[in-house]
């Protein structure tokens, strides 16, 4: 077997499953789950119609680059939405089975190991595949700490040179999770001056980008930073969207990468023998989705709704304000995040996510302590019946 397994976490769900295995919740609450960021609102009517008008698709095998049409529908809403004056749907885009998968797998295709001490850098806390997918390429991850203090920015200073100079990829997330914080302009260019220093490729999750809450103002992504700076070609950037968060579609497992043609063209060849062509019914109903916007800002306008319900329970008792984006709530907790996720479902049946479950220890503190992740992903009265009940613990506990 691959030694390296043997380097591999338990993943956070898998942590919470043994943490709660000695509990019986209390039975005299519905159980309400918010630990898990899977979207709950409704499949749209047209994505559902496009995938099972082109099922008779399923009769031909698909490429790995996908069709010209979903390609050119990504590259139009890629435009349209970070205001791009063009972008290659042949050669700048492609059709991915879920972010999740090709941010995996792109630390396979791009990590060098005859170079020595090859590294992956990433935000703690984190979205675990980052982790994984650096450990199984053979490579050592290295995490920047994100933390309240500094409004969870991105400090780059916190690595010596020499992590940066052995560096091959680093991993963003931008809006992020848990915290749902949006990277700045200048965040962006000081990690394109490192790229250009060192040589790394940097491959910036945006699974988040349709979640915010201001419909005039959409977050800042990472071509849109490039375009910007002037950065023709997207310079060593690759950048991961995902339909799942967007369209409410996680198991239709779809989305895309898109940026530099060079990188593209051999993560392609990687793809092609790895096997990841997605669906041809699949890909139908992504057109559709990326299409339109109607069904996005009804999304957003969900969320918006929930937040605003939320927050007005908690912000007496608890530390939470309202994040840049994304569905996510960190907010800090009274007592060690492990015991107030215990006793909260012990108590009050409500599952949440401790936040040292989404971060490693480094530069001696594990920046996920004492917080809590609330994915406001469930309908509105079962949001605010949590909230309520999250507030009762805090109330007891304070």
């Amino acid at each position: 077997m691959n030694p390296n397994l043997d380097r591999l976490q338990p993943y956070p769900f898998q942590k919470l499953n043994k943490l709660f295995e000695d509990i019986t919740p209390n039975q005299s609450f519905v159980p309400i789950n918010l630990h898990i960021g899977e979207p709950k609102h409704a499949t749209p009517e047209l994505i559902r119609n496009a995938l099972t008008a082109s099922l008779s698709a399923m009769a031909h095998y698909p490429t790995t680059l996908g069709t010209p049409a979903l390609r050119a529908s990504i590259a139009t809403w890629l435009m349209r939405r970070y205001r791009l004056p063009a972008i290659d749907h042949d050669a700048e885009i492609i059709p991915v089975n879920g972010s999740r998968e090709a941010l995996f797998s792109i630390a396979q295709a791009v990590i060098d190991l005859s170079r020595p001490e090859a590294g992956v850098v990433c935000p703690n806390p984190f979205y675990q595949i980052y982790e994984g997918a650096a450990l199984l390429a053979g490579a050592t991850p290295h995490f920047l700490n994100t933390l309240p203090e500094n409004n969870f920015a991105l400090d780059y200073a916190q690595l010596p040179r020499e992590v940066w100079s052995r560096a091959q990829l680093v991993y963003v997330c931008s809006p992020g999770n848990p915290t749902g914080r949006v990277m700045s302009m200048d965040e962006w260019q000081q990690l394109f001056e490192l790229s250009d220093r060192h040589g790394f490729i940097i491959a910036s999750d945006e699974c988040y980008a349709d979640i915010y809450f201001d419909e005039a103002a959409p977050p800042l992504g990472a071509l849109e930073a490039a375009h910007h700076l002037g950065r023709d070609g997207f310079p060593r950037l690759v950048v991961f969207g995902s339909l799942s968060k967007r369209s409410n579609v996680p198991g239709m497992r779809s989305g895309f990468v898109a940026g530099d043609a060079a990188i593209l063209r051999k993560f392609l060849l990687y793809r092609t023998y790895h096997g990841s062509a997605m669906n041809p019914a699949v890909q139908a109903a992504s057109g559709a989705a990326w299409d339109d916007e109607v069904h996005v800002i009804e999304n957003r306008r969900l969320y918006r709704e929930k937040f605003a319900a939320v927050i007005e329970l908690l912000k007496e008792i608890l530390p939470v304000s309202m994040p840049d984006a994304a569905f996510y709530l960190w907010i800090r907790t009274p007592v060690n995040d492990v015991e107030f996720t215990r006793q909260l479902y012990r108590d009050y049946n409500v599952t949440v996510l401790p936040g040292s479950y989404l971060a490693r220890f480094a530069n001696r503190i594990n920046p996920g302590e004492n917080f809590i992740r609330i994915a406001l992903v469930a309908p509105l009265a079962e949001c605010v019946e949590a909230a309520g009940r999250i507030a009762m613990l805090a109330s007891n506990l304070n």
